[in-house]
């Protein structure tokens, strides 16, 4: 492959993740307003990784979780945002985005199509230090959002606060004091202004 075929590949896919900034998520941005889109979840969860990494529970390479966070969600330039608590999308969610990486990451030449696909596993797989902090920043970017505009989109989804600690039961395995302070911060207020759901009947 020449250097103009592979810029010609390079700059296919970054044509094509532009659809990122297309795809809705259910977050509202700060201000309760609008909602954000993948672009800007992945942008904004880059930007704390590289500010909190310092909390990670083990030593981090801080440009590959940096790199993983911008690359995992490409995938749902094809297969959509699935919603934390949609449990029937959650079915077919792992099918889904492992037929778009194949095709998105296949855009590029080969050994970066390679070595961004293994990235995206390696998030999936949530054994490395890198691919736990990932996954703590996109809990916690979310949890942050929805205390920010006063619990807004969970108030509108019914949101039970079992639902909220099982989508985090992980949280703490890549940072124990972001997940602490996230409890204490964002999750607890809106307990207790009754922006979560915390009857009795549990939703399943």
């Amino acid at each position: 492959m020449d250097h103009r075929e592979k810029m010609d590949r390079q700059f296919e896919f970054c044509r094509e993740i532009d659809k990122e900034k297309f795809i809705g998520r259910q977050t509202y941005l700060t201000d309760g307003v609008r909602k954000e889109n993948d672009a800007e979840h992945a942008w904004h969860m880059a930007v704390m990784a590289l500010i909190l990494s310092e909390y990670s529970n083990e030593k981090l390479d801080l440009l590959k979780t940096i790199a993983m966070i911008l690359m995992h969600d490409v995938v749902e330039v094809d297969a959509g945002d699935t919603y934390a608590y949609d449990e029937e999308g959650k079915k077919t969610q792992a099918e889904r985005e492992l037929k778009a990486a194949e095709r998105l990451y296949g855009l590029l030449p080969e050994k970066q199509a390679e070595k961004f696909k293994n990235l995206w596993l390696e998030f999936e797989e949530q054994k490395t230090p890198e691919a736990k902090f990932a996954r703590t920043m996109d809990n916690i970017q979310p949890l942050m959002l929805n205390a920010a505009s006063n619990g807004k989109a969970w108030e509108e989804h019914g949101v039970h606060l079992s639902q909220i600690l099982k989508r985090n039961e992980k949280t703490m395995e890549g940072s124990e004091k972001l997940w602490e302070y996230a409890k204490e911060n964002f999750i607890d207020p809106n307990i207790k202004n009754g922006k979560i759901d915390t009857s009795k009947h549990e939703k399943t």
